[in-house]
This record gives structure tokens, sequence and C-alpha cells, in this order.
């Protein structure tokens, strides 16, 4: 099943996609995607559904029918750095020995689709195309054998970074992950059981349609389980909260020369069966 949230931004309404690419509306059952909807016994009954019974909503999704962030309510939104060996490679650092940890402040989430918007004195915004792992069943201390039973979907994530406030600026990585708009995410939350593989999915990213992202999530060092677990060891996890898994190689930092937004650019990426999302890049006012 793909799950989604259309409509103005804070106005979202609970939906899913039908088989033809259509937005039914999922309000008589669901209030939104979001907290308890995401437990497994709540996801299997919206799975059960006769998704092509419920009403059609007028527009085409991600044309003139805007979609917002796949899930809402989220608490936490936690980041993984240096997952993919060529990724840390191409940033000069060796590959870490446990995950790395950061976050991403919640007020970064946005539609997949919404505008990004370069902060006030930003040198080296830049792009990462990531997956994304939303929660059904929290907890804490989870058993990695059983990780997957508390993952609600998968989504695309694009990991926007100021890299001169990450890297640069002394402190943690966050001030340089968090900032508004910095959290794209959707379209749509996608149930394991449609996903397939997800230790094999291409994922990609463009910018003005030269491709400079193009790899697969098979050259994660740290699997989604693991993650999962690895991260429950340090936090309680709560439905909805997002952990975004790393980037493959292709970020502007690693390009030669250097190549960050300026504003004006249009980001496109994606990741096999999860969707595609577009933004234009704008600078803040």
């Amino acid at each position: 099943m793909k799950l989604l949230r259309y409509g103005p931004t804070g106005q979202e309404k609970p939906g899913c996609l039908d088989d033809e690419g259509r937005v039914r509306d999922l309000s008589g059952h669901v209030a939104d995607i979001v907290g308890d909807v995401l437990l497994p016994d709540s996801m299997t009954r919206l799975k059960d559904l006769d998704v092509a019974t419920l009403p059609l909503v007028d527009g085409t999704p991600q044309d003139d029918l805007r979609l917002g962030p796949c899930v809402g309510g989220t608490g936490k939104f936690v980041c993984i750095g240096l997952n993919y060996a060529d990724h840390a490679a191409e940033s000069g650092l060796d590959v870490p020995p446990e995950p790395v940890i950061f976050n991403k402040w919640t007020s970064a989430i946005i539609g997949p689709d919404d505008d990004v918007v370069i902060p006030r004195g930003s040198k080296k915004t830049d792009w990462e195309v990531e997956l994304g792992i939303v929660i059904g069943k929290g907890g804490a201390y989870i058993d990695e054998a059983k990780a997957m039973d508390h993952i609600a979907g998968f989504c695309v994530i694009n990991d926007v970074s100021e890299r001169e406030f990450q890297i640069e600026r002394a402190g943690t990585w966050d001030k340089g992950k968090g900032c508004d708009t910095f959290g794209p995410t959707g379209p749509w939350l996608v149930t394991p059981d449609e996903v397939g593989d997800y230790n094999a999915l291409g994922m990609w990213l463009e910018v003005d349609g030269t491709r400079h992202q193009n790899g697969s999530t098979a050259t994660m060092v740290f699997k989604v389980p693991h993650l999962v677990s690895y991260c429950s060891q340090f936090m309680s996890f709560q439905p909805g909260d997002i952990i975004s898994t790393g980037t493959p190689p292709g970020v502007g930092m690693g390009l030669t020369p250097q190549t960050y937004l300026k504003g004006g650019e249009t980001m496109r990426l994606g990741i096999d069966g999860l969707g595609v999302q577009t933004q234009k890049v704008r600078t803040a006012q």
C-alpha cells in the first residue's frame, strides 16, 4: 500500500494511491497518517480496504494536487551519516565502526515537491537522496531480528545539508542539517510488502537535469534492521518517527570542483518503487 497526505500545507488529509496512480481519500477511516494509525493492527486494517471503493480525490498527485509529507506528527527525525562506503570515500573520511547518528529538526520536514529554501548566510547548501524508514510500532532496545516488525514503511528523503554550517562552524552536524525545508519527505509511505528487497533499491538525484547521484541501497554499510536496533539503544521510538539511512556518492561536496546550490535550480530525485520528488530551490528572504 502507498499511503500519502494531500492538500494545502498544514491542512493535509489522509489518502492512498490506487493502481492507476490516482489519490483515494482515507478520511472516512483515519484522521491522518500519524501516530497509532501506523501500528501494525491499524496498518493491516488499511491494507484490507478495497481501495477502488474509496472516494476519488480530484487532481493529479504531484501536479495540480499537492502532496504533503507522507507521515504526520513525527517526533524524531534521526539520520545516519557516512553509511555508504563510497560516499565516505568522496568525503575523505573512513567508514565508521558504528553508525553515526545526528538529527534533523522536525521543522525541516516538508512535502516532496515543496520549495527548498537556502538559509541566510549559506555558502554550501548540498543535496542527498536517502532511503527513509518510518517507524510503526515503537519501542526501545529493539532486537535486530525483530526490527522489521517495528517498520510501517519506507519513503524517499532529500537530506538537504549546509556543509559550512555542518562541518566548519564548530559543534555537531545538526546545525547544518535541520534548517527549515531541509527534509523533503515522500511522496508516499510504501509498506514493506510492496517495497520488496529494500537492500537492492536503485536511487538517484539530478540537479537541473544533470544526474549526480546514481547508487543503490546495496552499498549501505549498516543495513535497515541493524539501524533500527542500534538507534533504539539510545532512544525510544514512537510511531511516526523517521530514520534517514545515508546517501550514496555524488553529493556536491564530493564533486570536482565542489558544487553547491545557489538558488534557481530544480532538484529531482527518486528511489525504485518509492516514487520521485521534485524541488525548486530558492534563497531565503
